[in-house]
């Protein structure tokens, strides 16, 4: 299995009417069907802003912190990450992992050098990738 940097973009709307702005990634097959990848993990920042997406600042925050993470998560193929949603006032990075508990341990190794951040994680068994197959629909409808 050989993990790509291919992504798309699609546009959708959260239950509040909110645009988000969804990036995707592209060519998981290989991951998806391999059994290996059941649980899904998600984790949440929460930002205050008027129209529902981060600052610039905050931006490169958290483009630093998804850096940080899948370096540490995606050198050996422990989680990869499949999905960010933005907008609304939060930002979602969704990974799917073979083990939650080495991930939190990954995730708390990586940022250790950054100042707390607000970061809320939930984690689930999704062994038939549902979230990712829902999301990847959006690229199929850009695509039209």
């Amino acid at each position: 299995m050989r993990l790509t940097d291919k992504w798309f973009t699609a546009l959708s709307e959260n239950e509040e009417g909110n645009i988000l702005i969804i990036t995707g990634r592209d060519d998981l097959d290989a991951f998806r069907k391999s059994g290996k990848f059941n649980n899904r993990l998600e984790i949440v920042w929460r930002y205050e802003n008027e129209r529902g997406m981060p600052s610039e600042e905050l931006s490169k925050e958290m483009e630093q912190m998804q850096e940080l993470l899948c370096k540490a998560v995606e050198s050996d193929k422990l989680a990869i990450l499949t999905g960010i949603y933005t907008g609304g006032g939060e930002r979602c990075w969704v990974f799917y992992t073979r083990t939650v508990p080495v991930f939190c341990e990954r995730l708390n190794s990586a940022l250790i050098g950054l100042p707390v951040l607000p970061l809320e994680l939930s984690a689930e068994t999704d062994s038939d990738w549902e979230e990712y197959l829902d999301m990847y629909e959006m690229k199929e409808k850009e695509d039209e």
